[in-house]
């Protein structure tokens, strides 16, 4: 028996050792190769790829389709993965790949059609650019041509165990175009806020609703200001508030609507959390003379993360090659969407310009009513592939403003039609207007933007940034400093953009878009610095309502705190040590606010007035170790809950962002306000302090279950963690697989509505919905002095070790130098792999 037992614990140990040896040959068999020498038959010249410790490349070529066919190579070595999920997504067709847990989604993407937009603004590309892009797909067709799928990636060898063999198709150039449509989508402004709004009404007025949504504070700062935005013979619109009741007939569809976009994965991210914060400072306020650019934009986490890190270098730059830029890129997507060059500088952040509008149809049959007329419906059959099941067909009804989004649920029509009771007979459908369904490339942009050398080429890549709008501050080494708005902003002769409007009706039509000439710009103001963290980008007086659902102001407000602490007039310039520190900065405003109040409220023991005693030595900075930002937030969290969720649907509860604290500052000097009152205690009227008090005690008892009896030993990172999820396989619900791709969850610092923005979502819990995705800081005196992270690594490839080696300097606040001149990268460079033409 001892024998059989050691030939048998022989065996079992032999097949440990098969299992640790084939997984061991399986998760490296995707590695690339970044040292030696890979002979490509698309390239006319030698190409060479610089990698960093942290395998960050530079790339340097002698021709434009060289060095963006280089990147298409590079991207595909370390995401290809990650760019295959993504195009499957904006075309529709994730169940091919994933299954049929995905059909929904891909029902939704085709609906908007995301890939036939794509495919119809390839055809509006100039010459140059559509060499370019073209290029770009030549590089990564060049890497995965005679790979395997396993050889690839990681996530294809575990999905082809319980699947046939999969062949990743050869990239085109529309791929890369549908990625902007995604990117459009998570950014688009208020489209869910329009919807939310009408929802609302289930259970409230029309001017309870308006309540929760409350106006720009009025002392809390516009990005551009009052001066330098809008020329002479500037355009005029009325704003015409919509009749917020007709969209109350149409609950059901609109609630299908939204169910149906909260179907898509969050390729960006969604919610109060999508932001970012850029500002830019004058020479005037810096320890050298000259500007500095700072950028952290807060996205969705995942594994790995969004951005990817890239230098973009002509040898010899000239008209023939014009690029010397670096920065931040999508994989997938060739050029350099955040960065700089080596003269300008660029960042950006989410302008929540209002680009989208939902319209009430009047569907009758195969026809719906406009201008009194019935029309007949544009139709077309879209059918999907499903990884093991059957293939299903759809059809896709769309309007004249655009796809219907409401016949994604079977059974909205039958519900909204019994929701009408006063209009025609047929049905109410929801229809999208939306700007980046209108063919217009902003490819073009990215590529003007890695050639920019003067404010002036900066505004003219600026026109051509048509979707998504967004931010974008600006600098210069000649000491310049500047924003533009750009985009597709639309002009609305009635309405504004916060309501459904009735489709039936011309009088809602768009009446064109904002020149953009007349979109706000400001070249140098006296201030002295810029300031863009989703807030209004300039005031009332303007002639359009660019946008009505802008963050609050308060990290925008923050950040101007900090920049106008330190001045080169006191002796104490601002560095780029400086504008870190700024990143990283966890001051809550709304506490500062609410603080003060709470402490007033007596309690009635000793254990609540010991949970209520840690705000009492509580500086308002939520760092990870804080037990007084732990105690705050759980009280935030059943403030709101207490506050609201009598009177809203569940779906409509506050996710606890700036909209909120704007909201409850509002009331917290009201303490009669009937927001304070529970509805469902009937013939009580609950007070302000009474919120407050039980608030304060539903925190006390949730921290003593989850944490510790003891104030002192809590701790917000504890609560407020960071997990880091493939967006496929790191959802399986398959343990052993998640870990394979999933890293995490860590403590961090922060929250919602500061400036390091780890927001949360008071409706779930504490855990991380929207983090800083990077933080870049630019020094336009030495751009080789300037910083750079990213959340994850350079690599896709799980347990490379580049996948998750930037996650503990970005937790910890710590950026990377980030060098850019020749000399630089040469003393960085640990890899140096080279690409030559192939043998003819």
């Amino acid at each position: 028996m001892r024998r059989i037992g050691m030939v048998i614990a022989g065996l079992l140990a032999l097949v440990i050792v098969g299992l640790a040896v084939f997984s061991f040959i399986t998760v490296r068999r995707s590695f690339p190769d970044t040292t030696g020498e890979v002979r490509i038959a698309a390239l006319d010249g030698e190409v060479t790829v610089k990698r960093d410790g942290k395998g960050i490349p530079q790339i340097y070529a002698d021709t434009p389709e060289d060095l963006f066919l280089a990147q298409g190579y590079v991207h595909a070595q370390d995401r290809f993965y990650e760019m295959d999920f993504r195009r499957h997504v904006t075309a529709g067709r994730l169940a091919e790949l994933v299954g049929d847990a995905a059909l929904e989604t891909d029902k939704y993407v085709r609906t908007l059609g995301w890939r036939r937009v794509a495919e119809q603004e390839l055809a509006l590309l100039d010459d140059d650019t559509l060499r370019l892009v073209n290029a770009y797909a030549r590089g990564v067709n060049s890497y995965i041509d005679g790979r395997s799928a396993s050889q690839l990636s990681l996530e294809y060898a575990v999905l082809g165990l319980t699947g046939p063999a999969y062949t990743p198709e050869r990239w085109t150039a529309v791929d890369s175009l549908a990625w902007i449509k995604a990117m459009a989508w998570d950014l688009r402004s208020n489209m869910t806020d329009e919807i939310d709004r009408v929802l609302s009404t289930q259970k409230l007025t029309v001017d309870q609703v308006e309540e929760l949504y409350p106006a720009y504070p009025e002392d809390h700062a516009t990005i551009v200001g009052d001066t330098g935005t809008v020329q002479d013979g500037a355009f005029v619109a009325e704003k015409t508030p919509t009749d917020a009741g007709l969209a109350r007939a149409a609950v059901a569809s609109l609630r299908s609507a939204k169910d149906g976009a909260a179907a898509l994965p969050a390729l960006l991210g969604t919610g109060d959390g999508i932001g970012s914060n850029s500002w830019v400072v004058g020479g005037d306020k810096t320890a050298t003379g000259k500007p500095i650019l700072a950028n952290d934009p807060h996205l969705a986490p995942s594994m790995p993360g969004i951005w990817y890190q890239v230098g973009l270098h002509c040898r010899t730059v000239s008209e023939a090659c014009p690029y010397d830029v670096a920065g931040f890129s999508f994989s997938g997507l060739p050029g350099v969407v955040v960065g700089h060059t080596a003269k300008v500088a660029w960042g950006v952040t989410t302008m929540y310009a209002d680009v989208a509008d939902l319209y009430l149809e009047r569907v009758t049959g195969d026809t719906y009513e406009y201008d009194g007329q019935q029309v007949p419906l544009e139709t077309r059959e879209e059918t999907f592939e499903v990884a093991g099941g059957e293939p299903e067909t759809i059809t896709v009804r769309s309007t004249r403003h655009g796809p219907i989004l409401s016949d994604l649920d079977d059974e909205a029509a039958a519900v909204g039609a019994a929701a009408q009771k006063t209009t025609a007979q047929g049905s109410y459908e929801v229809a999208l207007r939306w700007t980046a369904l209108d063919p217009k490339p902003t490819i073009k942009a990215v590529f003007a933007l890695g050639r920019a050398q003067s404010w002036t080429d900066f505004r003219a890549a600026a026109k051509l940034f048509t979707v998504p709008s967004q931010n974008l501050v600006y600098a210069d080494v000649d000491g310049n400093i500047g924003y533009q708005a750009p985009g597709v902003i639309p002009v609305r002769t009635t309405g504004d953009g916060r309501w459904p409007v009735p489709g039936w009706d011309p009088a809602y039509e768009w009446s064109g878009s904002v020149p953009f000439d007349q979109l706000p710009s400001v070249l140098n103001p006296d201030e002295g610095f810029i300031v863009t963290a989703n807030n209004k980008v300039i005031g009332d007086q303007y002639p359009v309502l660019l946008g009505a659902d802008t963050a609050a102001g308060y990290r925008s407000e923050r950040i101007r705190d900090l920049v106008s602490g330190r001045t080169r007039s006191s002796g104490q310039g601002l560095t780029v040590d400086d504008m870190s520190r700024f990143q990283n900065d966890t001051y809550n405003a709304n506490a500062a606010r609410l603080v003060p109040e709470l402490l007033k409220i007596p309690l009635d023991t000793d254990y609540y007035e010991q949970g209520q005693a840690t705000l009492a030595k509580w500086d308002f900075m939520q760092d990870a170790d804080s037990p007084g930002a732990a105690y705050f937030n759980s009280v935030w969290r059943h403030l709101l809950a207490r506050t609201f969720h009598d009177e809203l649907p569940k779906d409509q509860w506050p996710d606890g962002g700036e909209r909120w604290f704007s909201l409850v500052d509002s009331i917290l000097d009201r303490p009669g306000n009937h927001w304070w009152d529970d509805v469902t205690t009937p013939g009580i009227r609950e007070t302000r302090d009474q919120v407050l008090a039980d608030a304060m005690r539903d925190a006390r008892d949730e921290l003593t279950r989850i944490q510790s009896r003891n104030p002192s030993d809590w701790r917000w990172g504890k609560m407020h963690r960071l997990e880091l999820v493939n967006p496929t396989l790191g959802d399986s619900g398959v343990g052993l697989v998640d870990r394979l791709f999933n890293r995490g969850p860590y403590k961090v610092a922060g929250g919602n509505g500061i400036v390091d923005a780890t927001s949360w979502d008071a409706r779930e819990g504490y855990a991380v919905t929207a983090v800083p995705s990077m933080r870049m800081v630019v020094d336009l005196d030495d751009l080789d002095r300037s910083r750079w992270i990213q959340l994850t690594g350079s690599s896709g490839h799980a347990f490379h070790p580049h996948y998750v080696d930037q996650q503990e300097l970005w937790r910890k606040g710590q950026t990377l130098p980030w060098a850019f001149g020749t000399k630089a990268v040469d003393e960085a460079t640990d890899d140096t792999l080279t690409l030559s033409p192939a043998a003819s």
